[in-house]
């Protein structure tokens, strides 16, 4: 284990950096509680995640949520106490950040899964902010279409109310409901809430800044994770995933993305760089990476897709 805080002020960090045997070591009695099978129906497009990563790298993690939410729990009954009120059980929520084609949806499907094994919180779900984005029609009309996925692409105002509701307990809370093969928000389809013990809500910008003194979304958060790679790393992810997708979810006819099926592959996989270079290496830049220091935990992957070390807050 290394503590980041070097011997110069220059190397001083609110982290504390864990390799990943010691990070393994950890936890070392809790058990590996997913099968081959659900693994793989967990598994992102091009993530290499196997059982091995899961026991060293995401049970533990899950453990230390699982404190987080136990703690917060017993702080809850205390304040509770205190006041003298007998105020309902909220729902501990959970931020997973990082950039596109990290694996930080992958992420938050395994932490789902992981967490709901924990006997204190059976009931865990997961809200991603794509249901969020404005519909194409509507970024067509503010001119942004170009932009999707940067901060303004999306509802802010609603994801906030949505996640607050959920938070102070709202016996069920809907959310649109967005398709990545129609590209586009599904209307009159919903993602619905009820009550649960956790929340994880996933998603390029879930720790952006509040603007102009208002409450941020991250505020309402108990515990985030950011996922973190080398920008050349994770734009050689998101080349490969469209080259997995145009021979997969893009033959579809009802794909957005249909006519890249049907193209050369030295043309598709140049579009696919294209858009990496125009939209999100520069939304990564300008907007998922500065929030990264405001993560309680970071999760540092290596060329491989596996995690190399953790990052985790300790002020």
């Amino acid at each position: 284990m290394a503590d980041a805080t070097a011997t110069s002020p220059a190397h001083l960090t609110p982290f504390v950096e864990v390799d990943r045997d010691a990070w393994a070591a950890l936890a070392p009695v809790a058990k590996n509680p997913l099968t081959e099978t659900e693994l793989v129906q967990l598994r992102g497009l091009g993530d290499r995640l196997d059982l091995q990563e899961v026991s060293d790298v995401y049970v533990p993690l899950s453990r230390l949520i699982n404190l987080y939410a136990a703690g917060a729990q017993s702080l809850h009954r205390a304040t509770s106490d205190f006041l003298g009120e007998r105020a309902q059980r909220t729902p501990f929520v959970i931020g997973v950040a990082g950039s596109v084609a990290v694996g930080k949806s992958t992420v938050a499907r395994l932490l789902r899964e992981l967490l709901s094994r924990w006997s204190d919180t059976p009931r865990v779900e997961l809200i991603t902010t794509d249901g969020f984005l404005y519909p194409n029609a509507e970024l067509e009309r503010r001119g942004i279409m170009d932009r999707k996925g940067f901060p303004e692409s999306y509802d802010r105002r609603s994801l906030l109310k949505f996640v607050s509701r959920v938070k102070s307990g709202a016996e069920e809370v809907r959310a649109p409901f967005y398709s990545h093969v129609e590209y586009d928000i599904v209307p009159g389809a919903e993602v619905v809430i009820r009550r649960p013990d956790i929340l994880i809500v996933e998603g390029l910008n879930v720790l952006q800044p509040a603007v102009g003194g208002r409450l941020a979304l991250s505020d309402l958060f108990d515990f985030t994770v950011y996922v973190d790679a080398r920008t050349h790393d994770i734009e050689n992810w998101f080349v490969e995933r469209f080259r997995q997708l145009r021979e997969g979810a893009f033959s579809q006819e009802e794909s957005f993305f249909h006519r890249f099926s049907s193209i050369p592959e030295d043309e598709a996989l140049g579009f696919a760089r294209e858009v990496w270079r125009t939209v999100n290496e520069p939304n990564l830049k300008q907007n998922v990476q500065p929030t990264r220091s405001r993560a309680t935990l970071v999760l540092r992957k290596g060329p491989d897709h596996k995690v190399a070390s953790v990052l985790l807050r300790k002020i």
